[in-house]
């Protein structure tokens, strides 16, 4: 900004040209500030997006109303129950509430100022948390240190299984995999084939196609004494994957135990 004045001899240039400085302010001035703001944001009114007409039409279309009850409706952490038998989890009515009562157990268990992840958000802490003590259990394993590395892959599969509800129920089911095969392996070397065989139904289930699991299960069934059991195990996992060496060979070796088990015994009877 400029003006038509001059500074005189001597006279110093105690002021600055242009628009005054703002003064600052005190916190009450600043608190009061803030505090209309918000009021003003409040009194404006709220803009709502419209809904999808066609994510609307499948949500009402897939939607199917339940009737449930509240374990306890005095109290904050209730949970809901099948409204007939009073069961989280009815074989009767079809219904399963443990994962919905999981979820508003960590909610309700949320400090108030809590921000929910967004969708599709995976913990990388947790997966790094589970890949390194699945790696110390195959360590151990290989020590030959197997009830070690049984402990050790447990709490890998309890770290996986406390993945929150919100995150993707596949990335669980392929930690899991690994792990509980790794620890089928880990029953067998330690000579507990029934455990053994345990797991290896676990990860059948958990990932029917993968020839491991049916390797694991023929191989406790063999240990087991039940070679008819353990030919119908492996021959099941070369349906998925029918060049399986692995399998294969395994094939072969149950094979020659139930030839030798249907052989006639040639042996003379004594006298």
């Amino acid at each position: 900004m400029s003006h038509g004045h001059t500074h005189g001899p001597g006279t110093p240039a105690n002021h600055t040209h242009g628009p005054p400085s703002p003064q600052p302010l005190t916190p009450q001035q600043a608190q009061q500030m803030m505090m209309q703001q918000q009021a003003a944001q409040a009194q404006m009114p709220q803009q709502r997006p419209a809904p999808d007409p066609i994510l609307q039409a499948a949500i009402e279309a897939d939607f199917k109303p339940v009737a449930l009850a509240l374990g306890d409706a005095e109290k904050p952490s209730s949970i809901a129950l099948c409204r007939e038998h009073k069961k989280e989890t009815c074989s009767d009515c079809g219904l399963d509430f443990t994962a919905m009562n999981a979820m508003a157990k960590m909610f309700a268990m949320a400090p108030p100022d809590a921000i929910l992840p967004p969708p599709n958000v995976v913990q990388a802490g947790r997966a790094q948390a589970v890949s390194k003590t699945k790696d110390e259990g195959n360590t151990l394993y290989k020590k030959n240190q197997h009830v070690a590395a049984i402990n050790m892959y447990t709490t890998a599969m309890q770290i996986s299984s406390s993945r929150p509800p919100w995150e993707a129920s596949n990335i669980a089911r392929e930690e899991l995999t690994l792990v509980v095969c790794n620890r089928s392996a880990a029953f067998y070397a330690a000579g507990d084939y029934l455990s053994s065989l345990i797991d290896a139904e676990v990860v059948i289930s958990l990932k029917r196609p993968w020839s491991k699991g049916h390797y694991r299960k023929g191989r406790a069934l063999l240990a087991l004494g039940d070679a008819q059991a353990a030919m119908e195990a492996v021959t099941l996992g070369l349906q998925y994957e029918p060049q399986n060496q692995d399998l294969e060979a395994f094939q072969k070796e149950v094979r020659e135990v139930l030839n030798k088990t249907t052989q006639p015994d040639d042996t003379p009877e004594s006298p």
